[in-house]
């Protein structure tokens, strides 16, 4: 027998002829065998490096009961649970520059230049220092773009006005002038100084009025939201006024003042006082008080005896009416303007 021959006596397969019937015979079913395949398979999980179903073993007693293996369950991981508290600033935007404005904004350093802070040189070295911040952001570095009309600046805490179009200017009101913009009955108002102003665009609010006996300092803006902080009295805007009165004033009247005095419209007091001047019968006191109600000063002297002969306010928070002579204007300065706007939080 060859070497290649099988045990029980049939040629190899390689020594079998091309065509032969015992060639034909032993020839598997390629269909068969894929049919019979996929039977066994079927409802089976991939598995395995190759992908291909795993076959239940012959042994198995699945496989000898004839029933299919129950599917494998999915295992999901359990959530983890975290018991630790939010911190206090997680929304916080930690990103390096939530300031910077689009392209078409306007770099700082000219932003700050065109406010009057300082040259753009001078700007520029005040970035590098630290003492300029955006948006509550201190900046430090060159070429930032804000946007002049919603940016916020400050330079050493102190705000900066860097929107071009807002207007802030000190008027000294004369005596026998109504705090009105126009007046119905032709009497002269502050809307006769500024009318130019208005002609020319600018819608300009007086902050708080000056009954026509008074005279001195009213603000004038365009900035609605400053206009009103000024006058509301939560925000307590000191004002300080020069009262010439009719007699010497005691030291009781004093603290009657300061202590509280009751008016028709609930108690008022002022915050403080000072005697400058004794003439003629008539003394000359420095008051300041930070409310708003309607002749306020004069109501309060009346109240402990000394009726009010003339009266200037001579200042709003931080600004002075100085020497500005009677009917003119002057437009507030840099620090002047964000003064107000830090003494109402803005």
């Amino acid at each position: 027998m060859n070497d290649s021959a099988r045990r029980d006596g049939t040629p190899d397969r390689d020594e079998t002829p091309e065509g032969s019937p015992e060639r034909k015979k032993k020839r598997p079913n390629k269909k068969v065998a894929a049919a019979a395949y996929t039977k066994r398979t079927e409802g089976r999980k991939p598995g395995g490096k190759s992908g291909y179903p795993r076959l239940a073993p012959k042994n198995s007693a699945a496989a000898k009961a004839g029933k299919k293996p129950k599917p494998e369950r999915k295992t999901t991981a359990a959530p983890t649970i975290s018991n630790a508290k939010p911190a206090r600033h997680q929304h916080t935007d930690n990103s390096p520059r939530p300031h910077v404005a689009p392209e078409d904004g306007v770099r700082l350093q000219k932003v700050l230049a065109q406010a009057g802070v300082a040259s753009r040189r001078a700007a520029e070295q005040l970035i590098d220092e630290g003492r300029v911040e955006v948006d509550g952001r201190i900046v430090r570095e060159q070429g930032v773009r804000v946007d002049p009309e919603v940016a916020v600046v400050r330079v050493d805490g102190t705000r900066v006005v860097i929107k071009a179009d807002l207007v802030h200017i000190a008027l000294n009101k004369p005596r026998g002038w109504q705090s009105t913009m126009s007046d119905d009955l032709g009497r002269p108002c502050i809307g006769d100084i500024v009318s130019e102003r208005v002609q020319a665009g600018q819608r300009l609010f007086h902050v708080g009025r000056l009954d026509a006996d008074t005279e001195g300092l009213i603000l004038l803006t365009n900035d609605g939201d400053l206009a009103h902080r000024l006058m509301h009295p939560s925000f307590e805007v000191s004002k300080t006024y020069l009262a010439t009165v009719q007699g010497v004033l005691d030291r009781d009247a004093g603290k009657k003042l300061r202590s509280g005095v009751e008016l028709d419209d609930g108690p008022a007091k002022v915050d403080s006082y000072a005697v400058l001047d004794v003439n003629e019968g008539k003394t000359l006191v420095k008051v300041v008080l930070h409310e708003g109600r309607k002749h306020i000063v004069r109501r309060l002297f009346d109240e402990v005896g000394y009726p009010v002969k003339r009266l200037v306010r001579t200042d709003i928070g931080a600004v002075a009416l100085g020497d500005q002579r009677p009917g003119t204007l002057r437009v507030l300065g840099r620090g002047e303007v964000g003064s107000l706007y830090g003494a109402v939080g803005l």
